[in-house]
């Protein structure tokens, strides 16, 4: 009776593993040509300086709705923009109140737009969105979440990219990476990318 349960079983195991969908290596360096740009996002902090009137500089966070408000200048959009193109838009605004203002905006304390964040989901050690440096690479990842639990398929992990506006799938390796040490394991992320840990059923 038993050896009649455990065939359907290990049956349906394997036609469970056979129907895995096979993605393509993730690229071990970012496209050529490929120039990230860092843009503010909510929760950001920015020293704002306009010349020779220190009474309107100052250090300003940028709110949950991406806006920022400053000495002479209320709710201004942020969220998304560079920092020169925030010194612009500042310019423009103090204006109307100061002859010709010269604005340097410099971020301190960045975490960027929640399109440029990493994401890293399932069997790591601490699953959490992380801020994206640039040349940022799966181990920075792997070193910021602390690894991978005892219980992760590490090898069979996918990064879940979004390439010309349309979402893709790539493998990496992590076991190869964290536990034998394969340096080519190792690749390059990009803004946005999702990590996706699975556990394993072995």
């Amino acid at each position: 009776m038993k050896q009649r349960l455990v065939l359907p079983v290990l049956l349906s195991l394997l036609v469970g593993c056979a129907n895995q969908p096979v993605y393509p290596p993730a690229p071990a360096k970012a496209p050529s040509g490929f120039d990230w740009t860092y843009l503010l996002g909510p929760g950001d902090t920015v020293n704002v300086f306009v010349w020779g009137n220190p009474e309107v500089s100052g250090s300003f966070p940028i709110r949950p709705d991406g806006k920022l408000t400053m000495n002479l200048v209320e709710d201004l959009p942020a969220a998304g923009k560079t920092p020169t193109q925030l010194a612009r838009e500042i310019e423009k605004n103090l204006a109307k109140y100061i002859q010709d203002p010269i604005v340097t905006v410099i971020v301190s304390g960045g975490v960027g737009p929640y399109s440029q964040q990493i994401r890293v989901l399932g069997e790591a050690t601490k699953p959490q969105t992380l801020s994206y440096r640039e040349k940022m690479s799966l181990i920075d990842v792997m070193i910021a979440v602390g690894g991978i639990t005892d219980f992760a398929a590490g090898n069979k992990a996918t990064i879940l990219r979004v390439v010309d506006g349309k979402p893709q799938q790539f493998a990496v390796r992590l076991e190869d990476l964290l536990k034998n040490g394969d340096i080519t394991a190792n690749v390059e992320m990009m803004p946005g990318d999702v990590l996706i840990i699975p556990e394993s059923w072995f």
